[in-house]
């Protein structure tokens, strides 16, 4: 368990520090949009109160506090069954996951919305969507354990 809790811990102080250089050290908030390297990647400010592409995104406060008991509940069943005997590959995957996840259910609580400031785009596509490094650990928490993710007590 200790790789889970490792690297949760990890993928939760990557988003959140990411978050306050973005919103307080380059103050995107009242930017908008800072042009890094277009249009592979540009900082775009936006706040989500919804999921991805803020889908069931609304102004009420039940859908913010409902988004947060159903992150919560995903975070403790990934919990429980890592602790069933997960490999280390699978602890580190549930862990960048639940460290992802924890990341947006902070942000929920402090801001009332999701901080979203990444966009990409390429090949001529336009990508009018936004989001952050915790949608980032979280991607790749479950690919990995789609792909690593073995419990050890499964026959």
């Amino acid at each position: 368990m200790k790789h889970l809790s490792l690297y949760a811990v990890l993928a939760l102080v990557i988003d959140q520090a990411s978050k306050l250089w973005i919103l307080k050290g380059l103050s995107l908030e009242t930017v908008g949009r800072i042009e890094v390297w277009p249009p592979f990647l540009v900082f775009q400010m936006a706040w989500n109160q919804g999921i991805n592409f803020g889908l069931f995104g609304g102004d009420g406060a039940a859908t913010r506090w409902l988004l947060i008991g159903v992150a919560l509940a995903i975070c403790f069943w990934v919990g429980l069954w890592v602790r069933r005997g997960m490999n280390s590959a699978g602890q580190i995957f549930a862990g960048l996951l639940i460290g992802g996840a924890l990341g947006n259910v902070l942000d929920r609580v402090i801001y009332g919305a999701v901080v979203d400031f990444l966009n990409m785009s390429c090949c001529g596509f336009a990508n009018p969507f936004s989001f952050n490094t915790a949608d980032v650990f979280v991607f790749i928490g479950v690919f990995g354990l789609v792909l690593f993710g073995k419990d050890e007590n499964a026959t």
